[in-house]
């Protein structure tokens, strides 16, 4: 599924541009999560950023993926909910498959694991730190970057901390560099993996980082750039440069999520902004929405057009509902605690001293609260979820 994002440097002869290619364990962002026992992992996506100037071709290759482990995230209509890693000791042997076809396609491989280092992201990245201990060599680099304890919510600037960690694996991978007479002067060797839990925010954030710092090295070697210079003193070409990595992380998370990526403000501006911090509220609880309440049927047509899921006219229709599914619906409780409320607020306001009228007032206040907790510990049940392939 590729995906192009191309511009034009004004008054110049550069293009430059982004290409992005989804592959392999496609789906939505809670109900493709991790890796398959193949090792295809979820949101794995191949980005090109290429640039061509004064006859010259020169292109940078990263990619992005779910921590590759098998582990689900299933929406139980909590803000967040919890982690569960399937089958941990078949850890090691999903994540040699997933580097062994990294490696046979891009050469040395420098894991960079921005997730939290605490709580439930914490657990899942040491679990991710140990299964790839055995595999870690010269050509394959695991690397640890807490994004938001360094960089909280809008010091964004501090990854440069990362690149310092990572520079000389940078160097050595290289880059694809093509003569003005289409020679092939250098290959790229190498390429960096990025992955947060979504792989979408701070990993959008990180590869338009490394991709400003793979152009800047190119130019330079054109001589268009002097050996200092850099694209943030040319504002045209460091806006458009801004708005190529915006819109491609806008892109690849509309097709995950459902909206465009939180921090893109830094990414489109260089900074973040009121603007951008009230959009990524905005947006946020919109993917709660549409994890909950309509990415269950989005999963089973991508799962259908990818012929995961066969019909058969032998087979009842998976997506019959079954027992409590059968009556479970959000509007209805919704609409009952409501009610219940309402019904426990007037008793209360009528009654006076009445003792009839409160004990009506607690018993609807009770019904309320019976409904909340139903719902609350069968939350699963209440959400929009697939029904032709289960789960790991």
């Amino acid at each position: 599924m590729p995906f192009i994002h191309s511009s034009q440097v004004p008054k110049t002869q550069m293009i430059f541009g982004l290409v992005g290619i989804i592959k392999h364990f496609a789906g939505t962002r809670m109900w493709r999560r991790g890796a398959d026992l193949d090792g295809n992992v979820a949101n794995f996506v191949e980005t090109e950023q290429i640039l061509e100037a004064n006859g010259y071709l020169a292109s940078y290759v990263q990619v992005r993926g779910s921590i590759p482990l098998l582990w689900e995230q299933v929406v139980d209509l909590t803000y967040k909910p919890g982690f569960k890693i399937i089958n941990l000791e078949d850890a090691p042997e999903v994540a040699e498959r997933h580097f062994s076809d990294l490696r046979r396609r891009y050469g040395s491989v420098t894991a960079v694991d921005l997730v939290n280092q605490r709580g439930g992201e914490g657990l899942l990245s040491q679990a991710y730190a140990n299964a790839v201990q055995d595999l870690v060599n010269d050509e394959i680099r695991y690397v640890q970057f807490d994004f938001h304890r360094v960089c909280g919510h809008v010091h964004f600037e501090r990854l440069s901390l990362l690149y310092d960690q990572i520079a000389d694996d940078v160097k050595k991978h290289r880059y694809f560099f093509l003569s003005t007479g289409r020679e092939t002067l250098e290959e790229q060797k190498g390429v960096i993996r990025s992955n947060c839990i979504d792989c979408l925010d701070r990993t959008n954030v990180t590869q338009s980082m490394l991709g400003r710092k793979s152009m800047e090295a190119q130019l330079q070697r054109i001589e268009i750039f002097r050996q200092d210079e850099t694209i943030n003193q040319h504002l045209n070409f460091d806006n458009l440069f801004k708005i190529l990595w915006a819109n491609h992380g806008d892109e690849i998370s509309i097709q995950y999520s459902g909206t465009p990526a939180l921090k893109g403000d830094f990414v489109r501006y260089g900074q973040r902004t009121i603007q951008g911090i009230l959009g990524d509220g905005h947006n946020a609880l919109a993917r709660y929405y549409f994890n909950n309440f309509c990415d269950g049927v989005k999963q089973d047509a991508i799962d259908l057009l990818q012929g995961h899921y066969t019909l058969s006219r032998e087979i009842s229709s998976p997506s019959q509902d079954r027992g409590l599914a059968t009556i479970a619906s959000v509007p209805l409780a919704s609409a009952l605690v409501l009610a219940s409320i309402v019904l426990a607020t007037m008793s209360l306001r009528q009654g006076g001293q009445d003792a009839r009228r409160f004990i009506f007032s607690a018993f609807w206040a009770s019904v309320a609260l019976g409904i909340m907790t139903f719902v609350r510990i069968n939350g699963r049940v209440f959400c929009n979820r697939p029904r032709l392939q289960k789960l790991l």
